[in-house]
């Protein structure tokens, strides 16, 4: 194991961290592509499906509770890039928690995330194969995952522009689907929709009002929104294989705050205002299908279906793409096995089937236990995404003060102020995890996994400064 080298001086040009001997990474990703993965980014299954639980156990509420998730992930994503703006980096939060805090951190957050990918890519795979079985009965759910698994390594495998021509289209139906939902749906709202007439509040006020779970059910919405929102972060992965890194993640950044506000809580509201948040269909088919049956559009719920099912396709690519860039960053910095630092056209090949290799394993588990495998995967990772969060928030507070001003083409509002609320807010959520019995076996399993990885890269950093003092003496 060679040495880690020192981290360049925060602010100047980031050459060492995410370079290495022999081909390069390509600059493939246009302007275009960077700018739909990160408007798809943010509409998921994760909206489509996971809101439907969020609003049965929260109601009308549920929209504060996207709301404050929302603001979270927005202060996380300004402070993310403010750091890639300045050092675009395939590695993204890795490169900038090892510049800011040590090897050890960007050691932990990549593996950290890794995983949360690799584990990702899995119950997506197995995801998408549920909605396959439903249109063909008589096909078995581990032959969807293996199609779309060997579908999206290739996709990886070849030239990094083929990923983001897959990742455009994707973005552009899913947000076609999002946009025509809420047209729809306002104009039901105000009552101007042939057919239908204006709800008003009555939705919003009653059935228990607009609290009917009381305080509880506000917390366990809050905590299905927050994991609603992962998958941003890839955008800032991409940006260093762009034609213009620095501006092109500035940008992507910069409209994160309306496409949140607009795609999640915008819909949400209109979801909850036009059909009473306790109708068993918004639980059981997912909230979207439940209003546009409501409003009587023919075939809802197979266009609900195809639109989901793309959503899970786009997070597969998006994630198996992830997962080999943080994966080569890492073995660029010396923090993982070399083989996975070799490229060939432009593309971390050995990195994206090493990444690729869990789901091919979900294969095996989809065959073996079909009906509890993907809520298990879901446990696995449940509370890594705010590991990575603390670790941006921490690089961040650390790296203002030492990067020059020249080089912040975004900046953290009122720094560090809302820097340390976000960190406040990070730490109170993995509090609130604590609450709930099925969240409480995400933190421990993740906790696990961060103490573990946290402790062998504390381990190895010591053991390349050993040897540096060594090798000079």
């Amino acid at each position: 194991m060679t040495g880690i080298p020192s981290p360049p001086e925060c602010g100047a040009p980031d050459t060492t961290p995410d370079t290495q001997a022999g081909p390069s990474l390509s600059h493939g990703l246009k302007q275009r592509h960077l700018s739909m993965i990160a408007l798809g980014g943010v509409i998921g299954a994760g909206l489509f499906v996971g809101s439907g639980a969020g609003i049965a156990a929260a109601g009308p509420s549920i929209v504060l509770a996207y709301a404050a998730s929302g603001i979270l992930v927005m202060l996380v994503m300004r402070m993310l890039g403010e750091m890639s703006a300045a050092n675009p980096a395939s590695g993204s939060f890795s490169v900038h928690a090892e510049r800011m805090i040590g090897p050890w951190a960007g050691f932990t957050a990549g593996w950290v995330f890794w995983t949360l990918l690799c584990v990702a890519v899995a119950a997506e795979g197995i995801g998408a194969a549920a909605i396959m079985t439903s249109w063909f009965p008589g096909t078995s759910s581990w032959m969807w995952v293996a199609l779309f698994m060997v579908l999206f390594t290739g996709t990886n495998l070849a030239a990094v522009g083929n990923f983001g021509e897959f990742e455009f289209w994707f973005a552009t139906l899913k947000v076609t689907a999002i946009a025509a939902f809420l047209v729809l749906g306002v104009l039901a709202v105000l009552g101007l929709l042939p057919g239908t007439a204006s709800p008003g509040t009555d939705n919003l006020t009653g059935n228990g009002g607009f609290f009917p779970m009381g305080g509880n059910g506000l917390v366990v919405g809050l905590l299905a929104s927050v994991f609603a929102y992962g998958g941003l972060e890839t955008v800032t992965i991409a940006a260093a294989e762009s034609e213009h890194p620095r501006k092109g993640v500035a940008s992507a950044v910069r409209t994160a705050m309306w496409r949140i506000a607009l795609f999640y809580v915008g819909s949400l509201l209109v979801v909850v205002t036009l059909i009473p948040w306790d109708d068993p269909s918004v639980k059981t088919k997912g909230p979207y299908v439940a209003v546009l049956n409501h409003l009587d559009i023919p075939g809802a719920g197979q266009i609900m279906n195809v639109v989901v099912l793309v959503a899970l396709l786009s997070a597969m690519n998006a994630n198996i793409y992830g997962c080999s860039r943080i994966a080569y960053s890492l073995v660029a910095r010396n923090q993982g096995p070399k083989l996975l630092g070799r490229v060939s056209g432009g593309v971390p090949r050995y990195a994206v089937i090493a990444s690729a290799t869990f789901g091919y394993v979900a294969v095996l588990l989809s065959y073996w236990w079909p009906n509890t495998i993907f809520k298990w995967l879901l446990n696995m990772v449940g509370a890594a995404t705010l590991v990575v969060w603390g670790f941006i928030a921490v690089s961040q507070l650390r790296g203002r003060r030492r990067t020059p001003q020249d080089q912040l083409l975004v900046k953290m509002w009122l720094y560090p102020y809302l820097t340390w609320a976000a960190l406040a807010g990070i730490v109170g959520v993995l509090a609130l995890m604590l609450r709930e019995e099925e969240t409480r076996i995400q933190l421990y399993f993740t906790g696990g996994l961060t103490v573990v990885l946290a402790l062998v890269g504390y381990l190895r950093q010591r053991a390349v400064a050993a040897r540096s003092v060594t090798a000079g003496s």
